[in-house]
């Protein structure tokens, strides 16, 4: 699964959550928006199976929009080069 690469990126078990994917500087705002909106198509079957994926459709829908507005301000169109952090 795509998460499993991500969570390793991350820094290993911690939590993922959709405003950690926000504010991840390894991602372009385009990959963000991808993870996110493959996280909520996730969520949303996972919420119809009766499953819970540890956090809610609004919280991924608040980080879209935070990823949004960052690129509507100029921040978080380009990743961080590996030296840079």
């Amino acid at each position: 699964m795509i998460f499993d690469s991500l969570r390793d990126r991350m820094g290993g078990d911690d939590k993922i959550t959709p405003m950690g994917i926000a504010h991840n500087s390894l991602f372009t705002a385009k990959e963000k928006l991808d993870l996110l909106n493959q996280l909520k198509a996730d969520a949303t079957a996972a919420g119809e199976d009766g499953r819970d994926m540890g956090f809610e459709a609004e919280e991924i829908d608040q980080a879209i929009a935070e990823v949004r507005q960052g690129v509507q301000d100029g921040v978080g169109t380009e990743t961080v080069l590996k030296g840079d952090f």
